[in-house]
């Protein structure tokens, strides 16, 4: 059975980038959550650039799908929602939204062509950029050090956006492969490793069943599986001492 393909998600636009490693691994963030569309706004050197495809470590498909605009108003004509992400107060009268809080609004707006602004790497937005989005979106960094890198802004933002459109089930499990043992099984290695230790002489003759039932609590403790059982007995095996023909 196919997974039900996600919902479409928000346009990301980079507005005059300069660096193409930047460039390059917000590519690889874009890709690593689902998002594919990228736009470039005016990026300094020309496009493409040097190096990019090699930052990106394999998202080429979001580099080579990227559309170049002279403009940040020609970038977002298309777009019904816009959100500006920025570190600082803009005095502007807009909604400020925490990253998880922005990506659900994002979500929910169906039908919507959406987009995320991200400024350049030294300046930001400007404040008419800005300006021209709906909403502010700033992340709770520590006060003391608020600067991010462009591609970590990006990430953050990918993966929020992930997460609200419900396709956030990891990848694998922990779960055990190997059923829980049985109580005959546990009853089994108790009486190995008892025995075991018993002929390499571990037990003081006065508390043999005290220690005995110590270990026994310990390995109920591990919730030992059928292969752990099989693993412990074969290593008791293989630690005993041979028989001399």
């Amino acid at each position: 059975m196919t997974e039900p393909a996600p919902p479409p998600g928000p346009v990301i636009i980079l507005v005059q980038p300069q660096l193409a490693e930047n460039i390059g691994m917000t590519a690889r963030a874009m890709a690593n959550f689902g998002l594919s569309e990228l736009r470039l706004v005016a990026p300094k050197g020309g496009w493409p650039k040097k190096g990019v495809r090699e930052a990106a470590s394999g998202a080429t498909h979001v580099l080579d799908g990227a559309s170049v605009h002279a403009t940040l108003a020609e970038a977002i004509a298309d777009l019904h929602y816009v959100l500006a992400t920025t570190a600082r107060e803009r005095g502007q009268m807009k909604r400020v939204l925490a990253p998880d809080a922005a990506m659900r609004d994002v979500v929910g707006r169906v039908g919507q062509r959406t987009g995320i602004l991200f400024g350049r790497e030294r300046a930001g937005l400007d404040n008419d950029e800005v300006s021209l989005a709906d909403a502010i979106v700033t992340f709770p960094v520590d006060a003391r050090f608020s600067s991010l890198n462009l591609a970590q802004g990006v990430l953050l933002m990918s993966y929020e956006w992930r997460r609200a459109a419900g396709l956030t089930r990891l990848p694998f499990t922990g779960e055990m492969l190997s059923p829980p043992a049985t109580r005959e099984a546990m009853v089994s290695l108790f009486a190995t490793l008892e025995d075991s230790l018993a002929a390499a002489g571990f037990y003081p003759p006065e508390k043999r069943e005290i220690i005995a039932r110590n270990m026994r609590d310990m390995l109920h403790r591990m919730a030992m599986t059928e292969q752990d059982v099989r693993t412990m007995r074969g290593a008791l095996r293989a630690l005993a001492p041979r028989r001399t023909p």
